[in-house]
């Protein structure tokens, strides 16, 4: 039973019977529930999608900007609209064995990211920061990403809350084109 449920749920046999409920069907969750485009172990060869992603273009690989030693690219499976991730183009896994340069360039990807986001979505805050590690909640733990998630006031609404979703009003290809326009140049 879900959190905050107070009865149990219905089955539902076939289509189920009309209620009050409208749902928000969202298909391309199960790719992601399924561990598709997850590696198979942790080394590159491993199938790691931030491996793959560089060899890509930059629509197909959902690039926003790219850097000397880390890129910047849509999350696929994003928590808000405009969730970016900072990633080295080196499969390393850990903050600490990332080298001077790699860390700075991640720091100043994450700031022209934050730019970017405000000047082209007008975001009022964002989460920033990375998973470490498995246990920590790192979905794909061999390779190194900094999450920055816009935020807007009032982000928070019923849907995610009530009936944790999130609406994305728009397709991850027009978000891509229109960060990379904002994109400052460096």
């Amino acid at each position: 039973m879900l959190h905050g449920m107070t009865t149990e749920p219905e089955q539902q046999i076939g289509v189920g019977t009309q209620d009050a409920f409208q749902r928000l069907w969202t298909p391309h969750r199960m790719a992601y529930i399924q561990g598709e485009n997850k590696p198979t172990g942790p080394e590159a060869g491993d199938g790691c999608p931030f491996c793959g992603i560089p060899e890509m273009s930059d629509q197909d690989g959902l690039v926003v900007a790219r850097g000397k030693h880390v890129y910047a690219v849509l999350n696929l499976y994003p928590y808000n609209g405009g969730h970016l991730m900072v990633v080295p183009y080196r499969h390393v896994a850990d903050y600490t064995e990332l080298d001077a340069p790699e860390t700075a360039e991640l720091a100043d990807l994450t700031k022209r990211a934050m730019v970017a986001l405000r000047k082209a979505s007008g975001a009022h805050g964002f989460n920033i920061g990375m998973n470490q590690g498995a246990a920590a909640g790192a979905g794909i733990a061999a390779h190194l990403h900094q999450h920055i998630v816009p935020r807007w006031g009032g982000d928070t609404n019923f849907m995610p809350v009530v009936g944790h979703t999130k609406v994305l009003p728009q397709l991850l290809a027009d978000t891509r084109q229109m960060l990379a326009d904002a994109w400052p140049v460096g």
